[in-house]
C-alpha cells in the first residue's frame, strides 16, 4: 500500500506536471505510451509493471488517472500545470459547486477571485465533503460557494473531469460566497 501511494504520487508529478523529467513527452491530450511509462519509471528506481500500474489506476481513490480503450496510454485525469487539451466538452454546471482551500488564503480570494495560478484550470467539487478534504490537505479548511449557475449564465464555461472534479478558467469574487 506504502509502495502504491509512493508511485501514485509519482505518476503524479510527471504525468501532471514534469513529464520531461524522465524522458517521456506528452500528446497534445495529455496521453503517453504506457510501456515507455513503465520503462522510464523503472530506470528512476521506482519499480513498475503493467499489474502494477493498472491496480493504481483502479483503485486511486481520486481517480487521478486513465487509460485509453485499449490500455496502450494513459494520462491524469486533470490537474496538469503543462499545456494539455483533455478534450472536455463545456457542460451546465449544478447550480453551487464547492472550493476547498485554508483560511490564510481567504483574504487574497476575496480580492481577486478563485484562479488558476500555474494551473490549467480552477478545481471545483460537487460537494462540500471533497471539498473539506482538499482544503485540509494544505492547512485549516475554508469551503467557498461558488454560484456556478449564475456563473454559467454569464457564459463562463465549466468541464466536467474524468474523475468527477469540474474544472473552469477563473472564478470573479462576485461568484463567491463564504
Amino acid at each position: 500500500m506504502k509502495d502504491d501511494i509512493r508511485t501514485s504520487k509519482f505518476l503524479s508529478l510527471v504525468l501532471r506536471h514534469q513529464p520531461q523529467s524522465i524522458g517521456i513527452v506528452l500528446d497534445e491530450n495529455g496521453w503517453t505510451d504506457v510501456s515507455l511509462l513503465i520503462e522510464k519509471t523503472n530506470k528512476t528506481g521506482i519499480v513498475l509493471d503493467f499489474e502494477t500500474l493498472k491496480h493504481i489506476v483502479e483503485t486511486n481513490p481520486k481517480k487521478r488517472f486513465a487509460f485509453n480503450s485499449d490500455l496502450t496510454k494513459i494520462r491524469a485525469s486533470q490537474g496538469h500545470s503543462v499545456e494539455v487539451d483533455l478534450g472536455y466538452v463545456p457542460q451546465k454546471p449544478p447550480e453551487v459547486l464547492y472550493h476547498g482551500t485554508t483560511d490564510s488564503a481567504l483574504s487574497s480570494i476575496m480580492q481577486t477571485g478563485i484562479e488558476k495560478r500555474s494551473r490549467q484550470h480552477v478545481h471545483l467539487s460537487k460537494d462540500e465533503e471533497t471539498a473539506i478534504k482538499v482544503g485540509q490537505r494544505h492547512g485549516k479548511a475554508v469551503i467557498l460557494q461558488v454560484l456556478a449557475q449564475k456563473m454559467f449564465d454569464e457564459g463562463f464555461q465549466f468541464f466536467l473531469s474524468d474523475n468527477g472534479v469540474w474544472l473552469t478558467d477563473e472564478v470573479p469574487v462576485r461568484f463567491i460566497k463564504t
